[in-house]
């Protein structure tokens, strides 16, 4: 698929570029303009929002050996806390596609090397929040 193409039509990369503006701008408000996926990206962004310590909750209690989120690079913890609320609650989505779609959303922000972390990550959390799949 080409990048330009993707970076238009992936409602994880909105979500990933709202997340970080959210972050870096508490004050701001979230905008979220006429899109196919407008509801979804809403969801998912509020959803993490509004989850952010549960969701920290649980990154730390399956990985204290593997990640400090307090020196992860903030892109990285954004995209992981966006896909960890996603394993979480939205069940209707394959685990699969949610670790798949958000690591080719990630090589618009991430090292190759960062990719393969997130990856590794998501893989551990998604073995533990979804056993039955």
């Amino acid at each position: 698929m080409n990048q330009k193409t993707s970076k238009n039509t992936s409602p994880r990369i909105k979500i990933i570029q709202k997340l970080y503006n959210a972050f870096m701008n508490p004050e701001a408000v979230i905008e979220y303009p006429k899109n196919q996926y407008k509801k979804f990206i809403k969801d998912v962004v509020s959803g993490t929002l509004e989850r952010t310590d549960l969701i920290e909750t649980k990154i730390n209690s399956f990985l204290t050996k593997d990640i400090n989120l307090n020196k992860t690079d903030k892109l990285l913890k954004i995209i992981l806390f966006a896909a960890i609320f996603e394993l979480m609650f939205k069940h209707n989505t394959p685990t699969k596609v949610i670790i798949s779609e958000y690591l080719i959303a990630s090589e618009h922000f991430l090292e190759k090397i960062q990719i393969g972390y997130l990856n590794a990550i998501l893989d551990k959390i998604a073995k533990e929040l979804r056993k039955k799949e």
